[in-house]
Formats: C-alpha cells, structure tokens, sequence
C-alpha cells in the first residue's frame, strides 16, 4: 500500500476512520469487539453492501484477540463451562456466514438485530459475585442459545458478544470478569468462523487497502482502549451509550428499507 492511496482513503473516510477508533477504545475496555458498532456506522456511509459484513468481522478479530490473550493470562476461562458454547455456535456462525442474503433482507435484519441489541444493552444490569462452577450451571441449554447467536451474528457480521455477555449475566453464568472473558473468545472465534463461511461466498467482495488500514485503526485504539477508557467512562456508560448509537442507527435502517 503506498501512500497515495493511504493519503486518498484518509481523505475519502476520515471520519469512518475516527469513530472506529473510537469504538475500538470503548468496547475493547469491557472485552466486546465493536462488531454491532461498526456495523451501523458502515450501513450509514455508503460503503459498498458486499464489503460490509467482512470490515466488520476482520476488525472484530483485531480488537478481541487482544482481549482474548490478556484473559488467558489472567486464567479467566473455565474451559467445562466455556467449550460447550463455544462448539455449537462456530460451526453455525460459519453457515450465517456462508448464507447469501439479498440487499434489503440483510439490512432488514441487520436493523432488527442492532434494536434488539440496543434494548439488551441498556437494560441489562444483573451481575454475579462469585465464580460458579459447571455442575451448577445448565450446560445444554446454555450452549442452544449460543448456537443460535452464532448463526444470527455469522449472518450479519457481528461476533456476538452483544447478545450473549447480557444472557450470560441473566443466567447468572458467572461473574462479570468470566462473562467478559469468555464474550471476547466467543466473539473472536466466532468472526473467524463467520468471515471464512463469507469467503466462500460468491458475492464476496473485500477492499483490502480500506480493510487494512481499519485494521490498524482500531488495533490501536484497542491498544489504548486497555489502558486508558476505564478511567474516562465506567461499564455502564459506555453501555448506555452504545445503546443509544445503535438504536438510532437500527431505526433508520429500517425506515428506509421498510418503508
């Protein structure tokens, strides 16, 4: 990539640029991608409707990798409890993924998703203190809805973890810190999965020069995001406004191919 070409898409997208960044700082404090973020941010600015879905599921893989590492660090997975989410819900976000969509059925569903997410997120406030071991926990039905997610989020391009950090806590799966720690592998993995059943598609388009560089933007500021956003804003706001972004966002999507 030279740098006239960098040069052109700072000047074409600068200010999608900015707000990935700034998502990337956000979500990457309280261990989600940003997938549902970028998504209604790419749905509003005209970028072409085959690149969608794939911008936003690489860079959901950029900001939650490094979320990923620091949690197995800190030895936040309970693997009993954890792989059986996990192994239903990458063999299906990988069939959302390989599933053609038309134009106005994936907005339509995309605006669908964003709303729901927008309601999960601002009304979600059940916590758990203490960690709970796997033969409490009702393993099964746990890893269903997971399924379920997977394929919604492959379909889409998100990773998920927007639909499946609130269950979790409703469920009173685990503490916060575990929730957060296993929504960033279910995300990761499942935008993996997800962006190679979108590769297979025929309808798949990638500008790699613009991917690249979001990349790169939100890496950093999911860099940054790790060391400096918790200071700046609790959990809570940053949930409260995220959910007021995507509820806008979802219902012009839907104005506009609805009606």
């Amino acid at each position: 990539m030279d740098i006239e070409i960098i040069t052109n898409l700072l000047a074409i997208y600068w200010h999608i640029f900015l707000l990935f960044f700034t998502i990337a700082i956000l979500y990457s404090s309280v261990g989600f991608g940003g997938g549902s973020s970028y998504l209604a941010i790419l749905a509003l600015t005209g970028i072409a409707f085959t690149q969608i879905r794939s911008i936003s599921l690489l860079c959901n893989i950029a900001v939650v990798s490094l979320n990923v590492f620091h949690f197995q660090k800190q030895r936040l997975y309970d693997w009993k409890k954890v792989i059986p989410i996990i192994s239903f819900s990458i063999p299906l976000a990988f069939i959302g993924g390989f599933i053609e969509v038309n134009k106005n059925i994936f907005f339509i569903s995309l605006g669908f998703t964003l709303l729901s997410a927008s309601f999960v997120m601002w009304f979600n406030k059940k916590i758990v203190s203490k960690h709970i071991n796997a033969s409490h926990i009702n393993l099964s039905r746990n890893s269903s809805y997971a399924g379920i997610i997977g394929f919604i989020s492959g379909m889409v391009g998100i990773g998920g973890g927007i639909f499946l950090a609130p269950l979790l806590h409703l469920r009173q799966w685990d503490t916060p810190k575990r929730i957060a720690a296993t929504a960033s592998l279910f995300i990761l993995l499942n935008s993996i999965s997800g962006i190679l059943g979108y590769s297979l598609n025929s309808g798949v388009s990638i500008d790699w020069n613009l991917t690249l560089m979001l990349i790169i933007v939100v890496l950093v500021g999911s860099f940054l995001g790790n060391r400096i956003s918790k200071q700046l804003l609790t959990p809570i706001q940053i949930k409260k406004g995220t959910a007021i972004l995507i509820a806008f966002v979802s219902i012009r999507i839907l104005i506009k191919y609805l009606l």
